[in-house]
């Protein structure tokens, strides 16, 4: 089946970012620049978890699993945009698109389901703090991370899969930057609606009911709060919260702008830009809305430092 797709279409042509060929070679420094910043920003925040003591807790946990998320989501759409802006034929091989494909999902799944996990984590410190050892055990907290990537790992096959069965005829123009699932399924010559009715069926499972779950467990630690109306209580609540949400924001905010509530004339160029905000300016930002809004983060980048200055001396 899917040798027959390849006799048919062999490569896809990604038509890349609305850019003037004069700003071509800037828009390619701020974009090699952004992805530089990412990796760099996240790798330096699971390094920082893995090596200091006091953040080998839940929170931090589900913080460096989100970070490996955020550098290979940004990894398997940045390096071929990269590429296809220095190439005079941006394609990407029918094989290569559906594993870019695959792996788009895996991780931007993968990033909803460790936001719940982290907003649940936020809930029992905030509102039953003398239980949240007991609750937020390593077993518990093992076990989120691992069925959060098997579920991922299941639903981008799932959509892999029912992809590949699909032909291609004769358009294999995609108005993207990457393979986009949705710009994949306007092109094909087959009957979509499996598809369509998979995609409709596990949007509200993978988008939808995580993101209830946050407004909720963000409603219950509101109202936890304002019981005890405490100036100290709620700075040292919102301080903690406030980085989580801050990511939850770009995160959900860009998605749902994008997917659920779609431009009425169709824009491509709008598609494209709010695609690069949770695809590039998202995992570029988490490093530093978690380092610079988080006590624990700065005191363990600190406590590096002297360390350095020390053994230097």
């Amino acid at each position: 089946m899917i040798g027959r797709n390849q006799s048919i279409i062999s490569e896809f042509l990604l038509l890349g970012l609305p850019i003037q060929p004069e700003h071509q070679n800037l828009f390619y420094a701020l974009f090699l620049a952004m992805y530089l910043t990412t990796v760099l920003g996240n790798l330096i925040i699971i390094v920082l978890i893995y090596l200091n003591s006091h953040l080998h807790t839940p929170m931090y946990l589900f913080l460096s699993n989100l970070s490996f998320s955020d550098l290979c989501f940004s990894s398997v759409t940045m390096p071929k945009l990269l590429q296809n802006m220095q190439s005079q034929v941006p394609s990407i091989p029918y094989a290569g698109c559906l594993t870019q494909m695959y792996f788009f999902l895996l991780f931007g799944d993968l990033e909803s389901f460790l936001l719940v996990a982290m907003a649940y984590d936020r809930y029992v410190a905030i509102c039953f703090p003398l239980h949240y050892t007991t609750i937020m055990s390593p077993k518990l907290c093992l076990s989120l991370v691992v069925l959060s990537w098997v579920l991922t790992v299941f639903h981008a096959m799932l959509h892999t899969l029912l992809m590949a069965r699909l032909c291609f005829c004769t358009e294999n123009v995609i108005p993207h930057f990457f393979c986009d699932m949705s710009a994949l399924l306007k092109l094909s010559c087959s009957d979509t609606h499996v598809n369509e009715l998979v995609i409709f069926i596990t949007a509200g499972l993978i988008l939808l009911i995580p993101f209830v779950l946050i407004l909720l467990s963000y409603g219950r630690i509101v109202s936890s709060i304002l019981k005890v109306p405490s100036a100290r209580g709620i700075h040292k609540a919102f301080s903690t919260c406030g980085s989580h949400l801050s990511v939850v924001s770009l995160f959900y905010g860009t998605v749902i702008g994008l997917y659920l509530c779609p431009s009425a004339n169709n824009s491509t160029v709008k598609d494209t830009v709010m695609a690069l905000m949770y695809t590039v300016v998202t995992p570029m930002l988490n490093p530093f809305i978690y380092s610079l809004r988080n006590r624990d983060m700065k005191g363990a980048i600190g406590r590096i430092f002297k360390r350095k200055i020390i053994l230097a001396w």
